[in-house]
């Protein structure tokens, strides 16, 4: 009756087989040949040109299958009509002919197939791209006042996908240039927006749109929208108007590229700074923090939080906030694997994805949904037949993307089989040890499994344990059980048995343990491990470090092992905190292994503190509060807190109370903070055998505002237009405010008057206050002081300055104005004493527009004009200047510069020496008719940096020297001269032993 039984079960099996060849036309995938297909490239979304006739279009489809795979492509849920001449299938690639709109846009799919299964590919969309022409209607005219802002419209026209946008003027291509900050370009809505109108900012300006689609970009552009400026001699100052506002709730994706936007108007034209009023601003933001457009790359979660963009003038400042929401396409945690499962058992699978918002999870077989047997991110298949095979895919999508993950599965049926896992043919093992048979043969369903020894069928007793997956247990081993054991396998469709041969061998031993060590760090220590065992095997040595194996042959570890074939010692070398803790020494054979373990102990500096939280943050200090780190086998001394700010170029030790920190302190406070300043702060733990690591850094702080403490330095002025009292100064830096809304009062009054007027300038950056008086004197001197303010209250006052108001412009021209020709080059020009004056001088036949200037200052009565030409006519007038501007011009002198002198230097030149002394020879240099005569010669001589000139008369052409005393050189400069100045040169160098060299130089023309 059993064997009936059994029989009718293969004849079961057998009929399933035959069944699902009739059912696939004996098209069976076949175990260990055949493969399901697996993407090796998937389409891709293609925004195509609408209109665009004679373009082709093709969605790529390739798959990795054994046999090779066939592709079919499915268009919003249904099939392509493959056979229309407009599809084309290119191995498995969809190109499409002239696409259409209408027809073919839509959501595009491969399936990609064979005998072993089905998979789906990602969604690739045909989108159709247009940008139809602007409205032919164009826009009012726009009218706006000097210094106002203004904006104008785009009003683009319908189109996919999203437009990027310029602006030109008048004549295209001259594009708007948004440098300086007068100008934005929203590219939200495209409208164009000025910050502050300057009158030659009267133009027609047009809205340029461009659409990018995969094969080609396509542009258009607007109908001239006016705008005129008009004049305002007013010049009246206005603060910032925040007029471009990012939304309330931004939302961004990880990964991806997000930007706010942001512009005001305002006069003088505000600046723009970003700041996250909960966090730092992330530094990717770079140099787009202080622009209109703030551009964070690769968004994470940490950029996640609340924005703040303000602008700000020397008359105030606007604030706008959102938040920026981030969140992310699916992204697989865990994915499930191919499966080889045999039948009638079960199959669990997981697949786990993140993203935000949360994704859903669903299950394909072969391409079709699976609706029973899931949960969720789970599939169970309980009781698996062979029509469970098959390609599986798990889907995860939100909103933003969908991603698949492909499994193949395989329910396997097989009659037992020891071919390709065979019992170990020679099985060694230890007296007096334990051994290990297993057996593993391939079969489906699982088979029963036995063992026996010889005849005797061996059965679980204190020394032999058959466990039911069919693994032999052999405790307590003795010389008796060296034999052969076979392992029957029997399942109904068949049954096999393997043999294998034990042999046992003497056991290993540990015969001299390695002892406990202590030492300092950087200290060397050797563990010794002595063993014996059986001569027939190789005996290796192993050891480890906290249960982790170490790799002696790494050249970066300092740890080596040396010995004979039974020494296996460790030597550490300069040994470290990270090294001590359990060693343990492991001899082995193939059959058995002993071990024996000691442990290490290195003495070192403390480890770094945890737990680190700053509390009670005042105005200048702070209260840092610790847990104690590892001393590591040294008590802790003391304790140093480091910290850093953004005005510090790396961590520094701070002040702290204690002074110092003894080693049980757990707490401690930092103290000479500045106020309203980041701090982050660390701390060092020490002992006697050095500085530890520091902590980890605290979060960042900002300590309390207060009101300011010091003045404002710099403090000046003066210049300006007429009825002006101009004050400047230099704006105080961060460290230095000590809270928000910082800024300054300056309090003035004429001298020797007891009245102050007290202005308030509210900008942080404002170096300059302009008072404007009808009533204002000229150069009257006003007494001058400044200090700061925030919203904590006022600092000190600084000491007081004296600043004039400004000057009228000279009106009496300077008196008494004499011009002399000096040279050919140079002239004098003197006049009766004024404060600061300015020399103009012009060549006869030049024009005095193009005059030359030289300047004075102060009371001086004469000046040298160089530069001249010889031989020439020059005019020559004077006039008085101030900060106010320039006085009228004194009457025009005349002086004629005189002629050149020789442009040859003097020639013949010969010397003789005669002890110390030198003589030296030349011939008279004979002026031209158009030269000035020479009236004598200049001898310069020139020995080791010093120099000495002679002035010779017309009638000498020689002179004797002194040689110097050291056996060196001298250097000789020998030219003539006159009424037109310096002739050109004759260089010479002359010692005792000889003329070195000869040369002529500084010819003039």
């Amino acid at each position: 009756m059993k064997y009936w039984i059994r029989v009718s079960e293969i004849g079961w099996l057998l009929i399933l087989i035959l069944c699902m060849c009739v059912l696939t036309g004996g098209d069976v995938c076949i175990t260990g040949h055949d493969s399901g297909p697996v993407f090796e490239e998937q389409p891709s979304s293609v925004v195509y040109p609408e209109g665009l006739s004679k373009g082709t279009v093709t969605l790529n489809c390739q798959a990795r299958a054994s046999p090779a795979a066939t592709y079919r492509w499915h268009v919003n849920g249904t099939n392509v009509p493959v056979g229309d001449p407009r599809y084309t299938l290119v191995a498995g690639n969809l190109v499409i002919s002239g696409p259409q709109y209408g027809s073919d846009g839509g959501s595009y799919q491969c399936l990609a197939m064979n005998r072993c299964g089905t998979i789906l590919s990602r969604v690739a969309n045909l989108k159709f791209g247009y940008l139809h022409d602007f409205s032919g209607e164009g826009q009012s005219p726009q009218t706006v006042y000097e210094g106002a802002g203004a904006f104008l419209a785009c009003q683009a026209p319908a189109h996919y996908p999203a437009l990027s946008y310029r602006w030109f003027v008048n004549d295209f291509p001259s594009f708007v240039k948004p440098e300086g900050g007068r100008w934005f370009v929203s590219q939200v809505t495209g409208n164009l927006y000025l910050a502050k109108a300057e009158p030659n900012d009267t133009a027609s300006y047009f809205c340029f749109t461009t659409i990018d689609m995969d094969i080609s970009t396509k542009s258009t552009f607007s109908k001239a929208n006016q705008l005129t400026v008009q004049p305002d001699g007013t010049g009246v100052k206005s603060a910032p108007a925040i007029k471009v506002r990012f939304p309330a709730e931004t939302y961004a994706l990880a990964g991806h590229t997000t930007q706010l936007e942001c512009f005001a108007y305002g006069n003088p034209v505000p600046k723009l700074r970003w700041r996250k009023v909960d966090g730092l601003l992330p530094s990717k933001a770079g140099a787009s923090a202080e622009g209109p457009i703030l551009t964070l790359p690769e968004v994470t979660f940490h950029d996640e939080g609340v924005y703040e963009c303000e602008a700000y003038n020397s008359e105030g400042r606007d604030k706008h906030q959102g938040r920026i929401n981030v969140q992310a396409q699916p992204e697989w945690l865990q994915v499930m694997s191919d499966s080889e499962v045999e039948i009638s058992s079960e199959l669990h699978w997981t697949c786990v994805a993140a993203g935000k918002p949360r994704p859903s999870i669903r299950w394909l077989r072969n391409g079709q949904p699976l609706s029973t047997q899931v949960n969720g991110g789970r599939l169970k298949v309980i009781n698996l037949a062979l029509e469970d095979s098959g390609m599986y895919q798990c889907v995860a999508e939100n909103k933003h993307d969908t991603i698949y993950s492909n499994a193949e599965l395989r329910v396997q049926v097989q009659a037992p089989d020891f071919r390709s896992n065979p019992v170990r043919r020679l099985v060694p093992a230890a007296r007096g040890g334990q051994v290990m048979l297993e057996c593993r043969p391939r079969a489906a369903p699982k088979p029963t499994l036995f063992w026996s020894r010889g005849t005797e069928l061996l059965t679980n007793s204190s020394r032999v344990t058959v466990t039911p997956d069919g693994i032999l247990w052999i405790h307590n081993i003795s010389r008796a059980d060296e034999g052969k054991y076979t392992c029957f396998a029997e399942n109904y469709l068949g049954k096999a048995n393997s043999t294998g041969h034990l042999s046992v061998r003497d056991a290993t031993k540990i015969t001299l343990a390695p002892s406990n060590a202590d030492i300092n760090q950087e200290e060397n220590v050797t563990l010794q491990c002595h063993a014996s065992h059986d001569p027939t095997m190789d005996l290796t040595f192993t050891w480890a470090h906290n249960g982790a194996l170490l790799d002696l042959e790494d050249p970066t570890v300092p740890q080596f092992m040396a010995g004979s074939n039974t020494i296996g010692d460790l030597l550490i070398v300069s040994g470290q905190l990270s090294q001590a803790g359990t060693y343990s020494c492991t001899a082995q054979t193939v059959v058995d292994s002993a071990s024996a373990s000691a442990k290490l102990v290195v003495r070192g500096p403390p480890g770094p503190p945890g737990g680190l939280v700053v509390k009670n943050i005042a105005e200048t200090s702070a209260e840092l509060r610790w847990s104690r780190g590892y001393d590591n086998h040294s008590p802790i001394g003391k304790y140093v807190i480091m910290g850093c700010s953004p005005l510090s170029s790396g961590w520094r030790t701070m002040r702290t109370d204690p002074s110092n920190i003894e080693g049980n302190s757990e707490s401690a406070r930092v103290v000479g903070l500045l106020p309203w300043m980041d701090y982050e702060f660390q701390v060092i733990a020490s002992n006697i055998l050095g500085s530890g690591e520091p902590s980890m850094s605290s979060h960042t702080v900002r300590t309390q505002q207060a009101a300011p403490t010091v003045a404002p330095s710099g403090l000046g002025g003066g210049g300006g237009d007429r009825n002006e009292l101009i004050i400047t100064w230099t704006p105080m830096a961060r460290e230095y405010q000590n809270g928000d809304g910082f800024g300054y009062i300056l309090a003035f009054r004429k001298r020797n008057t007891p009245t102050w007027v007290v202005e308030r300038v509210s900008n942080v950056e404002s170096s300059r206050y302009v008072y404007s008086n009808q009533s204002l004197s000229p150069y009257c001197p006003f007494e001058v002081k400044i200090k700061a303010y925030n919203c904590k209250g006022e600092g000190p006052f600084s000491q007081i300055a004296l600043v004039h108001s400004a000057e009228e412009e000279p009106t009496v021209a300077p008196s008494r104005i004499n011009a002399t020709a000096l040279t050919a080059f140079e002239m004098q020009v003197s006049w009766d004493p004024v404060q600061h004056l300015s020399i103009r001088y012009w060549r006869q036949h030049e024009r005095e527009a193009a005059a030359d200037r030289v300047r004075t200052a102060g009371l001086e009565t004469t000046a040298r004009v160089a530069g001249l030409r010889p031989s020439t006519r020059y005019h020559v007038t004077v006039l008085a200047y101030n900060s106010a501007g320039t006085g009228p011009a004194s009457p025009k002198s005349t002086v004629t510069t005189r002629r050149p002198p020789p442009n040859r230097p003097p020639g013949n030149v010969f010397w003789k020496t005669d002890g110390s002394w030198v003589t030296v020879r030349w011939d008279h240099v004979k002026a031209l008719d158009n030269e000035s005569a020479v009236l004598g010669y200049k001898v310069l001589y020139k020995h080791e940096g010093q120099s000495a000139l002679k002035i010779l008369d017309k009638g000498k052409t020689s002179v004797t020297l002194p040689l110097p005393k050291d056996n060196g050189y001298v250097v000789l400069e020998i030219r003539s001269w006159g009424e037109g100045g310096d002739g050109a040169a004759h260089e010479t160098i002359v010692s005792r032993f000889g003329e070195r060299q000869h040369a002529h130089g500084d010819e003039r023309s």
